[in-house]
């Protein structure tokens, strides 16, 4: 069997669908065994050169720029994807959307249906592109690939799918995010210019991660004398987020990180008072996780599937009373016998969660879809 992996995500973004496809194209050739692994993307600008760990497997187009190809993919449904990345028994894109394709069998991941959900959350550019194809896609995928049970629920539901089609699995946490003493943490943290005790959060900034809700919470904990990290991209709609940030009463105390590196997550996560997420809405859901596997506390919101998710080793929120947020938070981090089982807990937890067997169970679709 031949596979062709889509890995363009890769090249565009750290975060999100970019690390999903990173991290899993390279258990995907180490699992490969008899099988052909084909990594395709559209290199106009020879970006692959930024993971080596890849190359051997790429297949880079260099022709025409990705984004003059995408472009015609959308308005004119050509040229097939196949006529550029050659043929393979089956194709998987791990972006939502399959461009034309002639012939093979065609596996998508859909991770979430946020931009349904709520679509005053999504970027418009990116809204009109999902709303417009995702009924395609599901009509021409032989397989769905989602990151959660809760996820594909929603897709078999809301998209009229039967649930037979969708596979839910897990992404996992990389053997990276483990507790760092906080001799190797400390050097890391200064050179970001943070400083202990601090509560964390790690996402891309936009009003789908609540972060308002956040900082609101950081400033009814007035007895907890650190600070507030938030660590992430500028997404859409993030000015409103910023100068929320900007005019706290706290806002000394709130620091802002648009960039940490993967190297640098770890010492960041295992650093942290504790974790804080109150998403709205996520297919999944990895800082939780990674925060988890560092030996932080979580607590968690209960939006999307973080229940599913996160909740077992969390401290899980069923709404957003401001009462309830603060009374837990300020318990995690005053009772050292809450504090230390719920760490426990959440290492526990994160140990289930792993890349390989993300992949060997993407490998059993593959299979399935070739059949």
């Amino acid at each position: 069997m031949k596979v062709c992996f889509d890995i363009q995500p890769a090249l565009a973004q750290r975060a999100g669908v970019g690390r999903y496809t990173r991290e899993l194209a390279k258990r995907l050739i180490a699992q490969r065994g008899d099988d052909e692994l084909q990594l395709f993307c559209f290199d106009f600008r020879g970006q692959t050169q930024h993971l080596p760990e890849l190359m051997p497997f790429v297949t880079p187009f260099r022709m025409v720029p990705g984004r003059v190809v995408s472009a015609s993919w959308r308005f004119l449904g050509w040229p097939p994807f196949d006529s550029m990345a050659g043929t393979s028994d089956v194709y998987h894109f791990p972006n939502f959307v399959i461009p034309p394709l002639r012939k093979g069998r065609a596996v998508v991941t859909i991770h979430d249906l946020s931009f349904m959900r709520f679509p005053e959350c999504a970027e418009p550019a990116n809204l009109r592109n999902l709303a417009g194809s995702i009924h395609d896609t599901v009509k021409r995928a032989h397989a769905i690939i989602t990151d959660s049970a809760f996820c594909a629920d929603e897709i078999a539901n809301l998209l009229r799918v039967d649930r037979s089609r969708v596979h839910p699995i897990p992404l996992g946490v990389d053997e990276s995010f483990v507790p760092v003493p906080a001799e190797k943490a400390d050097p890391i943290l200064r050179r970001l210019g943070v400083t202990r005790p601090y509560l964390l959060t790690v996402g891309t900034i936009e009003p789908r991660k609540n972060i308002p809700f956040l900082v609101e919470i950081f400033e009814s904990l007035r007895d907890f004398d650190g600070n507030l990290v938030i660590a992430g991209m500028a997404g859409w709609k993030y000015e409103p987020i910023l100068a929320r940030m900007r005019s706290s009463p706290r806002a000394g105390s709130i620091l802002w990180l648009e960039y940490a590196s993967d190297a640098d997550l770890p010492a960041l996560y295992s650093g942290a008072s504790a974790f804080i997420t109150a998403s709205f809405y996520e297919g999944f859901g990895l800082p939780p996780l990674e925060a988890m596997a560092c030996g932080t506390p979580v607590i968690s919101s209960a939006g999307g599937s973080l229940a599913e998710i996160a909740g077992p080793g969390a401290a899980l929120m069923n709404d957003f009373s401001l009462e309830a947020w603060t009374g837990e938070l300020r318990s995690i981090l005053q009772d050292s016998d809450r504090r230390r089982s719920l760490v426990e807990r959440g290492l526990n937890h994160a140990r289930s969660f792993s890349w390989d067997e993300t992949a060997r169970l993407t490998w059993r679709v593959y299979r399935e879809a070739a059949a």
